[in-house]
């Protein structure tokens, strides 16, 4: 992975164009429903929406920034009745506009798209961060799923086990005292499936509010999904730097606007031309008052701040400290992209590892169940060691979907450091 800065001119890296999508570090297409709720999130999530308003909000604010540069245009009529009962009117028409000498004025419409540039890059930062969320919800749900059908399997081996010594019992080859064990053990796993039940239900719940459902049963999901593949293996992803990850842009457009904002607070420190021109008239009618014979007045009007109590030096103050607050932010947040992207480098290598080793631990202790139940058989081995031998085997398999669903986990985790998400 390269690590390169974000450039002063706002372009990205030509590195970063070849970065893929979130979703084409793991095969998503054969798992069903999946795109579907990625979709339909990111158009309810209500989280999202209320970041898409703020975006809206900063846009809106652009229209405001851009209008203190127009023609400013207020009309009046008024009417008053004298003491001879005749009626007078007045009307006034008065047309302003500030001369932007110093480019205060385009300082703060330039700003004011800036904050809007920053807004748009925490919102593809809420979308990224809301299909990588979805995506770790299925594979949660997908976990639960086999967690379960593995304890229930242990269940069905034990209560097959119980009536293996009951006949044992009655044919003078075994004790009671195995029954018990046995039945002990098929106790404690009827209590982990129903943990496991409740833990499948809490997280299809929870991936229906990220759905935006308040029905959150998912009927469409089914006991029968399995992870999806990993596409592209760690060491075959494309060089890539960080220039992709919209929290490191916004935080940039921060740093920017909040430069433009000191040039104008700096700026309101100046001088301030405005030109003006006002007509006027009072005729006995409405009509006559505004279009017969107004008198028209231009004024040019130069103001300067003398004194407001240090109210506008507290202003340059309260932007310059703004803008070193952003510039440390931006610090901080790629500090953290560095760091995130090292710690799921790192657990990929752990997870890959991990995996193996427990895959020939299975293959060990799937043997070691063989030969154990022939010795049982024969009864040269006791239950406490047939029921440990099978204890060993399935809380191994229920160990390798935990390291397998990491290790999607960790591919999500990988791809959001790299900046990598869905398409706007």
């Amino acid at each position: 992975v390269a690590w390169q800065p974000l450039t002063r001119d706002d372009k990205t890296p030509a590195a970063a164009i070849t970065a893929s999508k979130l979703t084409d570090l793991i095969d998503v297409s054969g798992i069903e429903h999946l795109s579907d709720f990625i979709d339909e999130a990111l158009s309810h999530n209500p989280s999202l929406q209320q970041t898409l308003i703020t975006l809206r909000q900063a846009q809106v604010a652009i229209k405001s920034a851009e209008s203190q540069d127009n023609l400013n245009i207020d009309a009046s009529l008024s009417g008053a009745k004298g003491e001879q009962s005749d009626t007078s009117f007045t009307g006034s028409l008065s047309v302003s506009w500030e001369l932007d000498l110093w480019q205060k004025i385009a300082d703060g419409v330039t700003a004011a798209n800036l904050d809007a540039a920053s807004a748009r890059a925490s919102y593809q930062s809420a979308r990224d961060s809301l299909a990588a969320s979805v995506i770790r919800s299925y594979i949660e749900v997908i976990t639960q799923q086999n967690l379960l059908a593995i304890e229930r399997q242990r269940l069905q081996v034990l209560e097959n086990q119980e009536a293996i010594i009951l006949t044992r019992y009655r044919t003078g080859l075994g004790d009671l005292d195995d029954l018990d064990t046995a039945r002990t053990s098929s106790a404690s796993t009827r209590a982990t499936i129903a943990q496991y039940e409740y833990a499948l239900a809490a997280s299809k719940r929870t991936l229906a509010v990220l759905l935006g459902r308040q029905e959150q049963s998912l009927p469409e999901l089914h006991s029968n999904v399995s992870y999806p593949d990993v596409l592209v293996p760690l060491t075959s992803v494309p060089d890539q730097d960080l220039a992709r990850r919209p929290d490191l842009q916004a935080a940039y457009f921060t740093i920017k606007a909040s430069e433009y904002n000191v040039d104008v607070a700096y700026k309101a420190l100046l001088p301030s031309i405005n030109l003006s021109a006002a007509l006027t008239d009072t005729a006995s009618s409405a009509s006559d008052a505004l279009f017969t014979n107004p008198l028209w007045s231009l004024l040019g009007q130069i103001t300067a701040p003398l004194f407001q109590g240090g109210e506008l030096r507290a202003q340059v103050d309260t932007a310059e400290l703004n803008a070193l607050t952003a510039w440390w932010q931006y610090k901080e947040t790629l500090l953290n992209a560095v760091q995130e992207t090292q710690d799921a480098i790192d657990n990929e290598r752990t997870l890959t590892a991990r995996i193996r080793f427990t895959a020939e631990a299975i293959d060990n202790a799937q043997r070691s169940v063989q030969s154990t139940s022939g010795d049982y058989r024969q009864g040269l081995a006791d239950i406490l060691d047939l029921l440990s031998v099978y204890n060993t085997r399935f809380d191994l398999q229920a160990q390798q979907v935990e390291l397998r669903a990491s290790q999607l986990q960790n591919r999500i985790d990988l791809g959001l450091a790299l900046g990598l998400g869905v398409s706007q």
